[in-house]
């Protein structure tokens, strides 16, 4: 198969580059890969909103600046903060186009704008409790009134096609993938002009995350399979307020935004305690809060602490928050009159494959854009609600240098056809799904126990070793068998702690979320 553009993820920065890209050159063929069905991805699962300065009066791009700056602990790129922050509002206009819709004061009136911790503003454009629900359903619509897009559902990244799968390679490059049918496990080449990863996070990493069981890091582990350049992957957000009772078998978050709306979190005894560790208590920024909720289970001997909303006017934050309402309600929590149960989860990676601010890999023709890209507005922290605005931005700026980018000519077809198809040599062993299940299972708890919230050098240095075992095991099944949905999941899982554990180690001081032990 051979197509101009090649997206691989259908969130917000995959499908809004594809929409603009579609949008300004109908003579283009863009082919999207989702690894589920295209509406399953880490963007309908976001709650808050987006950040955009829209109250000059009250706000201004410079204070988003600075808010930004401090959640990061001084380690954001400035000029990829004001590029994000001051291209917000377009961005947002865009979005709007399309079709999302967001909340507003009254008919016809100005958005209602939502305030979130590290925020020293209100400046965020949210959809209820659901604003990623909103922004994916838009984009889908969107995307279903383009004919130039063909979109290619339950199919998973394998590898990235590049120079050494091909002897007469004109230049170093991405050429295309090699993506799995996750129905018929056959594996098939499609080879492009122009690829971009936007494949999202990698929480499944961690035993107890706010992200989907898709979320594996497989853009992340292809790029570091191909020698494209990963950063700071050590800096993993976890995110404070996770609800400790799992939801259909999987955890659920609550927003930063009910903390926003005047949410108190408590101890066993019934105490306020962030502001022991922060002057901002329970608005300080989720690295702090994430950290004193973990020390303050650790005092109390619990699994979790409590989020109060008893306080607060009841028809106000039913109207504010239904979906996690309607979700606590499952498990027999009534947000208004109980104590929710709350935990940190793993969250975000501020860290990824390294881009420029064109969102240009180290790799020619490959691009990278949302969660699995590093381009240095986190630095050690996200500030919240920053991601969903950084996907629009980066897609924008994706989609301007693509056009550059074909405009340098193309490869001609003949070198495509060299590239050979995969190899389907191998069968599947009958014992292959127990046993990556459970390696599945050991390398969560690996990560959770020795490379969580907090990891000490020793942590680390056996946190290596026992990933090795993992490691070893994983390479001999996946030499020894046909390829699986697991399988691959499994061995980007692998790559991916290993990174994580190897740039914690090549770290010398805390910061952000990165925290260890012995630096303290």
């Amino acid at each position: 198969m051979i197509t101009d553009v090649l997206v691989i993820g259908s969130g917000i920065a995959g499908l809004s580059y594809a929409i603009e890209l579609a949008e300004r050159r109908k003579d283009l063929a863009i082919t999207i890969i989702s690894k589920r069905e295209a509406f399953e991805s880490n963007t309908r699962y976001a709650q808050g909103g987006i950040a955009v300065v829209q109250d000059f009066a009250a706000d201004s791009f410079e204070k988003h600046v600075a808010d930004t700056l401090a959640a990061s602990d001084g380690l954001a790129d400035l000029k990829v903060v004001e590029k994000v922050v001051k291209q917000g509002p377009e961005r947002l206009k865009q979005l709007m186009r399309w079709g999302a819709e967001f909340d507003r004061l009254s008919d016809d009136a100005a958005l209602e704008l939502g305030k979130e911790g590290g925020h020293n503003a209100h400046r965020i454009v949210h959809h209820k409790d659901r604003s990623g629900f909103e922004i994916q359903r838009a984009l889908i619509e969107r995307l279903q009134t383009l004919s130039n897009i063909s979109l290619l559902e339950n199919h998973t990244l394998v590898d990235l096609i590049t120079d050494h799968h091909h002897d007469q390679a004109p230049k170093q490059a991405c050429y295309g993938a090699y993506v799995i049918s996750l129905e018929s496990l056959s594996v098939i080449k499609i080879n492009a002009q122009v690829t971009v990863l936007s494949t999202g996070g990698a929480g499944q990493v961690y035993a107890f995350s706010t992200n989907p069981e898709s979320a594996t890091g497989d853009g992340i582990a292809a790029s570091y399979r191909a020698k494209v350049r990963i950063e700071n992957l050590h800096y993993v957000q976890f995110h404070p307020t996770a609800l400790a009772v799992e939801v259909g078998g999987a955890p659920f978050l609550i927003s930063e935004a009910v903390r926003g709306f005047g949410g108190h979190l408590l101890n066993d005894a019934g105490q306020r305690f962030v502001f022991d560790y922060d002057p901002r208590g329970e608005l300080a920024s989720r690295d702090i809060v994430s950290r004193a909720i973990e020390l303050e289970m650790k005092k109390q001997g619990s699994s979790h602490v409590h989020l109060s909303l008893k306080h607060l006017e009841a028809q106000a934050v039913l109207e504010a928050f239904p979906s996690i309402a309607e979700n606590c309600l499952k498990v027999g929590i009534a947000i208004t009159t109980d104590l929710i149960p709350v935990r940190p989860a793993a969250h975000y990676f501020c860290g990824g494959i390294a881009v420029d601010l064109n969102a240009k890999t180290s790799l020619a023709r490959l691009y990278s854009i949302g969660e699995c890209s590093h381009t240095g507005l986190h630095g050690a922290n996200r500030l919240a609600s920053n991601s969903l605005l950084e996907a629009l931005v980066y897609a924008h700026s994706a989609v301007e240098s693509t056009l550059d980018t074909l405009t340098e000519g193309i490869f001609a077809s003949a070198y495509f056809e060299a590239i050979p198809e995969w190899n389907h040599a191998h069968s599947i062993l009958d014992r292959q799904s127990q046993e990556l299940s459970s390696l599945k299972k050991g390398v969560q708890q690996l990560m959770s126990d020795k490379v969580g919230i907090f990891k000490t050098t020793a942590s680390l240095t056996q946190a290596e070793k026992e990933l090795a075992h993992f490691y070893l095991r994983t390479q001999a099944i996946y030499s020894e068998n046909k390829l699986t949905p697991q399988l691959l999941e499994l061995r980007n899982m692998v790559n991916v702690a290993y990174l994580i554990i190897k740039q914690a180690q090549q770290a010398t001081e805390n910061k952000g979320v990165f925290y260890n032990h012995d630096y303290a």
